[in-house]
């Protein structure tokens, strides 16, 4: 690789300077809000002080301070942290303002509790080369992005709980205001995410303060991996906030003031265990692994929101991954013991919708019987699709009633993990295709898929058309007057075109999450889906 310096590039709050990686200009660690700490913890991100001087942009701001996982693939290495953290990295391939190059902004993953926007996976530079101007971002996680308590209400009734969104929409102003020094449209902007960064675009879609912005501050979304996990409401979260003020800052809980609360020392956001009488090594409970309804970020839930209509009616690709129920074992979670508990909680009805769906199972080629004898391999099918197969699905649904959508499932493992990964792609697996990330370590027919698929996501972002060697139609919700048929994209080792994909059986799954919403809402997966 090799680096040189860059001309510098004149911000709206002051110029900066890059470094050239590879024939790309890359601008890291680019102030987009000013440090949240002191008194701007829990507060709306505020506008960055402007400066004269060139910011020298060589080095990724710090990660926002998160627990670490070294057991996790990734999730150990986010390098410093700190609570300043709200930074943001350019990717592109020149400046010619003749022609503004399409602007894709990756939000990253980790259940709005981990990760970063500097995370190697994520590097733009593969897509500033087929000509987009890339934009990754860190926005505040855990605690720090997402926390309700009643002295936070006292100071401002009705005030945000979501600050991470909050912290992503102020990157997306940045992005209006800046990028076109930078190469990019700013009238042509695609945010995409994986996971948590995929339930952000959703909300992106869904939120009053970002979908209904003139200008716009996006104009399509792509939603690797979003989970059926639902919020939690305003309330519940103000009563997990009390939770943590008594037993992890130490505070005397609903009666803490907001100045004790800001006073509280940063490394306390770091931790994985919070000791309680009742349970001496329980995790630190997190709002996550969704967003807060009931705040002026969300006011709605995302699924009610996209089932009346009111979600940004722009192009949106969504889909998921083969071996999504990895991400429950990545967490220690047996797949077998969380089924059961659900049909615990459904009694006979459960036991029998179970008995129904072994046989639905029993028409996929996919599916053999001694994985429906398995009790954990059949309740990784069952969890797979009933929280991330048919999320996508029913979200492509509801969208395609008001905008263009389109879905895929992806089940292209590289040729050298086949023998690991012998039920498919697991959780966030996919990413390395998207962003053209293939190693020298992959083959010929690894890197031919990479282009297939970062070919798909940079067309989308270019025209709204996702062009390659398959024709990818817009999704089409089934049933009605003139029996429309599903359209599915198939990402494999072939990519075809699949009508009504598993549909009776993600029709059940559909139909029965309605009952199955508050107990999802009531024990959200520990950690959640990275």
């Amino acid at each position: 690789m090799t680096t040189n310096s860059t001309p510098v590039i004149n911000t709206v709050e002051g110029p900066v300077q890059g470094v050239v990686e590879s024939e790309i200009l890359v601008f890291k660690g680019i102030p987009y809000a000013k440090p949240p700490v002191g008194p701007l913890r829990w507060k709306k991100p505020q506008p960055v002080e402007p400066w004269k001087e060139p910011r020298l942009a060589d080095t990724f701001g710090k990660s926002c301070l998160q627990p670490t996982y070294p057991s996790m693939d990734g999730s150990g290495d986010v390098g410093p942290q700190s609570e300043d953290c709200l930074y943001l990295n350019v990717w592109t391939s020149g400046v010619d303002p003749s022609a503004l190059k399409p602007v894709m902004v990756w939000i990253h993953g980790g259940a709005f509790k981990i990760g970063f926007g500097s995370d190697p996976i994520y590097g733009g530079g593969p897509l500033a080369r087929q000509g987009a101007v890339v934009v990754t971002l860190n926005y505040r996680v855990g605690l720090l992005g997402f926390f309700a308590h009643p002295a936070l209400e006292k100071e401002q009734p009705g005030g945000p709980v979501n600050f991470g969104l909050l912290d992503q929409i102020a990157a997306l102003e940045w992005v209006q205001r800046n990028i076109a020094a930078f190469g990019g449209d700013p009238n042509n902007v695609t945010i995409f995410g994986q996971s948590a960064g995929a339930e952000s675009v959703l909300a992106l879609f869904a939120s009053p303060l970002s979908r209904d912005r003139s200008p716009a501050l996006f104009h399509k979304g792509i939603a690797q991996s979003p989970y059926a996990i639902p919020e939690q409401s305003r309330d519940k979260a103000s009563e997990i906030g009390v939770k943590i003020t008594k037993s992890l800052f130490k505070l005397n809980g609903g009666q803490a003031t907001v100045e004790e609360l800001r006073a509280v020392p940063a490394e306390k956001f770091t931790a994985k265990f919070m000791p309680t009488p009742e349970n001496p090594r329980g995790q630190v409970p997190y709002l996550g692994p969704g967003p807060v309804h009931g705040d002026q970020v969300l006011p709605k839930k995302l699924r009610a929101t996209f089932e009346a209509g009111e979600q940004a009616k722009k192009p949106l690709i969504i889909g998921s991954n083969s071996d999504e129920a990895s991400v429950l074992e990545a967490f220690g979670m047996e797949p077998g013991a969380i089924m059961q508990k659900i049909i615990d909680a459904g009694g006979i009805a459960a036991e029998l919708f179970v008995a129904h769906l072994k046989n639905l199972y029993r028409d996929d080629p996919e599916v053999t019987e001694e994985d429906l004898a398995d009790a954990n391999r059949f309740a990784s099918l069952v969890l797979r699709d009933m929280l991330f197969t048919a999320q996508a699905r029913w979200i492509a649904d509801q969208h395609s009633k008001v905008a263009d959508a389109r879905w895929y499932y992806f089940s292209y493992v590289p040729e050298g993990e086949r023998a690991d990964r012998p039920h498919g792609v697991s959780h966030g697996g996919e990413m390395l295709f998207p962003f053209g990330g293939i190693k020298p370590r992959y083959t010929a027919a690894d890197r031919e898929m990479s282009v297939k698929v970062s070919g798909y996501w940079s067309s989308f972002a270019t025209t709204g058309t996702p062009a390659g060697e398959t024709s990818w139609p817009k999704h089409q919700m089934s049933g009605g007057i003139d029996l429309r048929q599903d359209k599915t994209l198939k990402l494999g080792e072939t990519i075809v075109v699949a009508n009504d994909f598993r549909r009776k059986r993600l029709n059940a799954f559909i139909d029965l999450y309605p009952a199955l919403e508050n107990e999802l809402a009531k024990d959200p997966p520990s950690g959640g889906p990275r």
